[in-house]
C-alpha cells in the first residue's frame, strides 16, 4: 500500500471512530463536526502539498441540512421550569437569552457585563461564527431585561471586563445538601452546561438540543411577519447564509405567506362585491340617486332647493 492510501485509510478510520457510539453510550460527534476537522487537516496538507495525492481516496461525510425543530410554548415553560430547578443557576437565565435573542451558544457563553446596556436595552454580540455576526447589536426585549436585571443582582461587585456566567464550582451544603456556590471567578467564563442541560431535557421531558433555541426564535418572528432581511441581521447571518437559509425556512412562514397570498384574493373579493352593489343600486334607481343632489339624472322636483 503506497504512503498516499495509508494516509486516506487512516483518516477514514478516524471518521468512523468519532462517529462511533462513546463508551458511556453517549452520541459520537456529527458528520458536520467530522468535516469541519478533516477541513481543518486538508488545509494543513495542502500548505505542505500532500492534500492532492490522498483528496481521490477521502470523502467527506453527507451532512443533513437539519435546522432543527421549534419548541411550543408549552415545552418552553417546561423546560424553563426545570432549568430552574437546576443546580446550575446560570442554565435558565442562558436559556432565556436564547430563546429571546437568537444568540448562539458560544456568543452566550461568553458573554461579558459591557456587552450589557441596561439603559438602552441592546445586547452587544462578541466574537461569533460569523463577520456578520460579530459586533451585531440586539435589543433587550421586557422578559429578558426582568431576568437578566434579577442575575446582575447577584454580582452587586461586578466589572465591565468579567463573564456575565462567570466559571464557578458547584457542591452541597447542609443536612438537606442543598446546591451551593462557591469557588467563582468572574475572569474565566463558565466551561459548559452541558450535564445541566441533559438533565432539564430530561426532567422537563422535551426533546430538543440548545440550538433548537435558537432555531424556536427564528421560527417565531418568522410566523409573526418579521420581514426576513431584518431575522437575517438579528440571527447574524452572513450574505451567503443569508441566501441558503432562505431556502431552509422556507417551510417556516408558510403561514405568513398564505395570509398574504389570500389578503391579495380577498382585495379583489371586496372590489367585485363593492362593483355588485353599486351595479344593483343602479339597477333598482336607474334615473338617479338620492344620496347625490347633483346628480344631472336626477328629477329637479325630487331636490331640495333651498
Amino acid at each position: 500500500m503506497s504512503s498516499a492510501r495509508r494516509r486516506a485509510f487512516v483518516i477514514g478510520a478516524y471518521q468512523k471512530q468519532r462517529l462511533a457510539k462513546k463508551p458511556d453510550g453517549s452520541k459520537g460527534a456529527s458528520p458536520k463536526t467530522i468535516n469541519l476537522e478533516i477541513g481543518t487537516l486538508r488545509a494543513i496538507l495542502r500548505r505542505y502539498r500532500v492534500w492532492a495525492t490522498i483528496q481521490p481516496d477521502v470523502k467527506m461525510l453527507a451532512v443533513l441540512n437539519d435546522v432543527g425543530r421549534a419548541i411550543s410554548p408549552a415545552e418552553e415553560e417546561a423546560l424553563l421550569k426545570a432549568c430552574a430547578a437546576s443546580r446550575s443557576r446560570s442554565l435558565p437565565v442562558a436559556v432565556t437569552i436564547a430563546l429571546n435573542t437568537c444568540m448562539r451558544l458560544s456568543e452566550i457563553r461568553l458573554l461579558r457585563w459591557s456587552q450589557l446596556d441596561f439603559l438602552s436595552q441592546t445586547v452587544t454580540v462578541g466574537k461569533s461564527k460569523t463577520d456578520a455576526g460579530t459586533g451585531r447589536f440586539i435589543p433587550i426585549n421586557d422578559p429578558l431585561a426582568t431576568c437578566l436585571i434579577s442575575w446582575a443582582a447577584q454580582f452587586p461587585d461586578r466589572k465591565p471586563a468579567e463573564h456575565v456566567f462567570p466559571f464557578e464550582r458547584y457542591g452541597a451544603a447542609g443536612d438537606d445538601f442543598l446546591p451551593c456556590v462557591y469557588d467563582t471567578d468572574p475572569t474565566k467564563p463558565i466551561g459548559s452546561w452541558k450535564e445541566a442541560w441533559e438533565k432539564a431535557r430530561k426532567d422537563s421531558g422535551v426533546g430538543c438540543r440548545f440550538h433548537d433555541l435558537r432555531h424556536t426564535g427564528c421560527t417565531r418572528m418568522l410566523e409573526g411577519g418579521v420581514p426576513f432581511p431584518v431575522v437575517a441581521d438579528l440571527m447574524g447571518w452572513s450574505s451567503a447564509t443569508t441566501i441558503r437559509m432562505a431556502t431552509r425556512y422556507g417551510h417556516i412562514g408558510q403561514e405568513s405567506l398564505r395570509n398574504a397570498v389570500k389578503a391579495l384574493s380577498e382585495a379583489m373579493k371586496q372590489y367585485e362585491k363593492k362593483q355588485a352593489e353599486q351595479a344593483q343600486k343602479k339597477a333598482e334607481n336607474p334615473s338617479g340617486s338620492f344620496d347625490n343632489p347633483f346628480d344631472l339624472n336626477t328629477q329637479a322636483d325630487l331636490v331640495a332647493v333651498n
